[in-house]
């Protein structure tokens, strides 16, 4: 036999063998999941490990909440239902909920949920007007803001529509450990008390 024919049939079996070791590890691969779709091992270490879907974040995950702790009247039919107010280990509070238009006239223009503080309208369209109230230790507290002086809250709602419901968020600074229960308010909402939670 040539040395031409000997590396052919090498080469020949070099494949063979390689073909054999691969039939072998995808069948290996292959059982233990009883009846589930086969994929990706990395993707199903990854999707195995990931935590429950958090996407939207924290006000939206809340906002979805069955029953809102409060619900506020506004101008127009609009209405803000509140379904947490949460006491955060960094030093601020959240408070968490949805704005609706319940009516059946046309939009709800939101300028005015920004409030009137310069800073703020300078910023566009936010809930920069938010505040809450301690009645006991008799202090307001205003919406956080970035070092920008952009208020820590849902920005950008220009108008909500007939039906529309947003989910909406606002950070405050906390108030003391003892206090559980402040005024919420908001421009063009009535005001109403809610418990802090931790």
């Amino acid at each position: 036999m040539s040395i031409r024919h000997t590396a052919k049939a090498r080469r020949g079996a070099a494949a063979a063998a390689l073909a054999a070791g691969f039939a072998l590890a995808v069948a290996g691969c292959g059982g233990g999941d009883k009846g589930q779709s086969e994929e990706n091992p990395s993707e199903r270490s990854a999707s195995a490990e990931e935590p429950e879907s958090e996407s939207g974040g924290e006000g939206a995950e809340d906002s979805k909440a069955s029953e809102p702790i409060a619900e506020l009247g506004g101008e127009s039919g609009m209405q803000l239902s509140i379904h947490s107010v949460k006491r955060d280990a960094g030093g601020f509070v959240t408070v968490n909920g949805a704005v609706r238009n319940t009516g059946k006239k046309g939009y709800f223009d939101t300028p005015a949920w920004r409030g009137n503080e310069k800073e703020l309208v300078s910023n566009g369209y936010s809930l920069g007007g938010a505040a809450l109230v301690d009645q006991k230790g008799k202090k307001r507290y205003y919406v956080l803001r970035d070092t920008e002086g952009r208020c820590l809250c849902t920005t950008g709602i220009t108008k909500v529509e007939p039906g529309e419901e947003i989910p909406v968020f606002v950070q405050f600074p906390a108030p003391p450990e003892g206090t559980t229960e402040v005024e919420f308010s908001l421009p063009t909402f009535d005001s109403a008390t809610v418990e802090i939670t931790e």
